[in-house]
């Protein structure tokens, strides 16, 4: 610190960080006023100063002005937007961490600093908690978020079929010299392997990933839905072995594991991704998994109580690249994804950084660890790795497992709820008993009003509560409303009262108005 003044600015943010998560758990507020809001707003600086505010006068700002304008997504239990995951008491002391240090994590030098190694670390434990082989899957590293991890994968698949075709076409058994995707970009390696058309074959893909192809050069439109017609989000078989036998044509299979509306799994048992598995080889396609957060289910115990769920994971083993988020269920810091594949050397393939000798790491290292800049998106990266390793060592296996529970037991107490109300359809399953719901609810909850007119206010009303927040959606063309339980501190008698009495609150001010 420059002086006294810098370490008492910083003192007085730490008793203000101390003082919030103290005041949490008294307090049932999840959004912040709109007059919060406005007043933070009215005090930004409307240019850049004259004359710069100084650290004490910027600190007050912060913490008087724009903190109390903040949402609690991360503080509290009962912010259900989006999949908004909180931040573990291990996971928040190791963000102290990377922020006193700013680690720039890109080039493998171990004889300098711990972060590349413990990233690696990280990224191990991580596969463990997962019960992957760790063998199995060397090519991995962190990402921004699943949307990243995303066009990681799809690039990586892309570079795979394109360049397999090339091999095939010329009798080539190693990317060296050849044509490939990375080196000669996209549309002259198509000519290499006389491909004429890529395509994504999927059920629901999340928007994610019709962004993360259009990154990547394939587009929008090369989607194609091969769903069964009584079930929108399981693969037909039939139709997509239609798709990949057409000639002249590159294949990525995208496997939704836990749609994002409803939470269900496209896959069920290791018998579905086996058949999957057998197709993709059979016509030289990639497949990539899309699991934000279904991923995790995979920390389940295998009893009945979670034996669909759990179904919905197994096998992805026999994926070829699997995408992630760490800021969802793994309730670390934003921003933090992670990306597996099975194929060691295609990343690097993409994303190497070719003649830049200051970016290497000089000397062979002995333990295997790839420099993260040759890997992925970033060449400059934050130490994200930290808050992972501290959380997975602080929990394990049974501290994750413990919070996922809670986080399912709480939706389908929710999703019970729903069913039973008058005034509600829970969807998709409008017309399954209450077996079904205790059966197949993850952590989502997707619901309308009976009553058209109040679906076009009823998340709006919902969160004017400010006891808890939830998302708006669509789902088959009308309002719908989703609640997403993913934050650590999940109580389930405490978390359903508070669902419970917003919900209610909003029917009795129906009655007194009416």
């Amino acid at each position: 610190m420059e002086d006294l003044s810098d370490v008492n600015c910083l003192s007085q943010s730490q008793h203000h960080a101390l003082r919030i998560l103290a005041e949490e758990s008294r307090t049932l507020t999840v959004l912040p006023s709109s007059s919060r809001i406005q007043r933070a707003c009215d005090n930004l600086a409307p240019t850049l100063p004259r004359e710069g505010y100084g650290i004490q006068k910027t600190t007050s700002h912060l913490l008087d002005d724009i903190a109390p304008a903040l949402n609690r997504q991360a503080l509290s239990p009962n912010y259900y937007g989006f999949v908004t995951g909180g931040v573990t008491p291990t996971a928040r002391v190791a963000e102290e961490i990377v922020s006193l240090y700013d680690q720039n994590v890109q080039v493998h030098l171990p004889e300098t600093t711990i972060a590349t190694t413990l990233e690696g670390r990280a990224l191990k434990l991580l596969l463990e908690l997962l019960e992957f082989e760790v063998e199995a899957w060397p090519g991995r590293t962190f990402t921004t978020g699943a949307t990243a991890s995303n066009i990681v994968g799809l690039a990586c698949g892309r570079e795979h079929v394109i360049n397999q075709a090339i091999r095939h076409r010329k009798q080539q058994t190693t990317s060296k010299d050849v044509e490939t995707v990375g080196n000669v970009g996209l549309l002259a390696a198509c000519r290499a392997a006389d491909i004429t058309d890529i395509q994504i074959l999927t059920t629901m893909p999340h928007s994610s990933l019709k962004k993360a192809s259009s990154v990547v050069g394939l587009g929008r439109s090369c989607f194609h839905r091969v769903c069964r017609s009584d079930e929108e989000l399981e693969f037909d078989l039939a139709l997509l072995e239609e798709r990949l036998k057409r000639p002249h044509t590159a294949s990525v299979v995208v496997i939704s594991c836990a749609e994002v509306n409803t939470g269900m799994f496209a896959t069920h048992g290791e018998n579905d991704m086996k058949s999957i598995r057998s197709l993709c080889d059979k016509y030289g396609a990639w497949i990539h998994v899309d699991a934000a957060f279904g991923l995790f289910a995979r920390v389940l115990e295998n009893s009945d109580e979670f034996k669909y769920v759990r179904s919905g994971v197994e096998g992805l083993d026999l994926a070829d690249s699997i995408a992630g988020d760490a800021h969802k269920l793994l309730n670390v810091p934003y921003d933090c994804g992670f990306f597996f594949s099975r194929h060691a050397g295609v990343a690097q393939e993409v994303f190497q950084n070719p003649n830049a000798a200051y970016l290497t790491s000089g000397n062979p290292t002995p333990d295997s660890v790839q420099s993260p800049l040759n890997i992925g998106l970033e060449n400059s990266r934050r130490f994200r790795a930290l808050p992972v390793y501290a959380t997975l060592v602080a929990y394990s296996r049974n501290g994750y497992r413990d919070m996922l529970q809670r986080q399912i037991r709480l939706a389908r107490r929710i999703a019970r709820y729903i069913a039973q109300h008058p005034h509600f359809d829970l969807l998709p399953w409008i017309r399954d008993g209450k077996a079904n719901i205790d059966e197949r609810t993850y952590i989502i909850v997707l619901f309308r009003a009976k009553d058209d007119p109040l679906n076009v206010t009823l998340v709006q009303r919902i969160n004017a509560s400010s006891r808890m927040y939830v998302s708006g959606t669509a789902w088959d063309g009308r309002p719908a409303c989703r609640i997403a339980v993913a934050n650590w501190q999940v109580d389930v008698e405490r978390d359903f009262a508070i669902v419970q009495s917003v919900v209610d609150e909003l029917f009795e001010d129906k009655r007194r108005l009416a």
